[in-house]
């Protein structure tokens, strides 16, 4: 058999502009999609899983630490990514920001990284919220440990609601009305709250919250809201995407 050989020119493919990677949990089904939504040209995304079991206890979450650095070393060094993100807040939270950068950092030297109470934390900052409201999913014992991280970090803690759920594959079905019904209900509880902050990156929340922030009058930060707009910002790419909200109206 005969081969021709054929000349070709190469470019400099996808994500041209900014290649962000994004460790998200082997049980995620809402923050893929999400990220979807973000749309600027020249910049995508490129994911690796990490294995978490679907019952969430501060041990099922803690127990990633020792699995993140694989999980990072699944986002090829090659490509040469400008941010890598940690996508769950809660095992962010008690793993710890330091904790999560140095695992992806035993992968990838000297990155840009985030996580999503990170994010959440430098939103507020961008958009001068000091007190705020919070709504989970969680149960109590990874729900008190997530309020602590703002506190610690400056913030203020006006009311927090959660759905007390334990089961991962429960959150993603939660449905957005039922969350959107949870900010209302923690922003009147609040009263005099800056803004509102929905956690975990299982929770269905970008298609609502302009019209939340419309209802209420303050900011809505879900920690896929965060977590993607940090990511963005960690690489140079400052677009506005009016359509997310206040965040990215920035």
């Amino acid at each position: 058999m005969t081969v021709i050989k054929l000349d070709f020119d190469v470019d400099e493919g996808f994500g041209a502009r900014a290649r962000l990677g994004m460790i998200i949990l082997e049980s995620d089904q809402t923050l893929e999609v999400e990220a979807r939504m973000i749309d600027v040209d020249g910049v995508d995304f490129y994911h690796s899983r990490i294995p978490n079991e679907m019952e969430v206890t501060p041990t099922t979450l803690t127990d990633m630490a020792a699995r993140l650095p694989a999980a990072a070393g699944l986002l090829p060094a090659d490509f040469g990514f400008d941010a890598i993100a940690y996508g769950c807040t809660s095992a962010s939270t008690l793993i710890g920001t330091d904790g999560v950068t140095n695992a992806i950092r035993q992968a990838h030297p000297a990155m840009a990284c985030t996580n999503p109470i990170a994010g959440a934390i430098a939103a507020f900052d961008a958009l001068g919220v000091n007190r705020v409201a919070i709504v989970t999913p969680y149960t109590l014992d990874v729900t008190e440990p997530v309020a602590g991280q703002f506190r610690n970090a400056g913030l203020e803690v006006g009311a927090v609601g959660s759905f007390l759920e334990s089961s991962d594959l429960v959150v993603a079905r939660i449905s957005p009305q039922s969350i959107a019904e949870g900010v209302r209900t923690v922003a009147e509880a609040a009263g005099d709250c800056d803004g509102v902050f929905v956690s975990c990156t299982s929770l269905r929340t970008l298609n609502i919250i302009p019209g939340l922030e419309a209802e209420i009058g303050k900011p809505v930060v879900s920690s896929n809201l965060a977590l993607l707009w940090h990511l963005l910002r960690l690489a140079g790419v400052e677009d506005p995407q009016p359509h997310l909200g206040r965040l990215f109206s920035q």
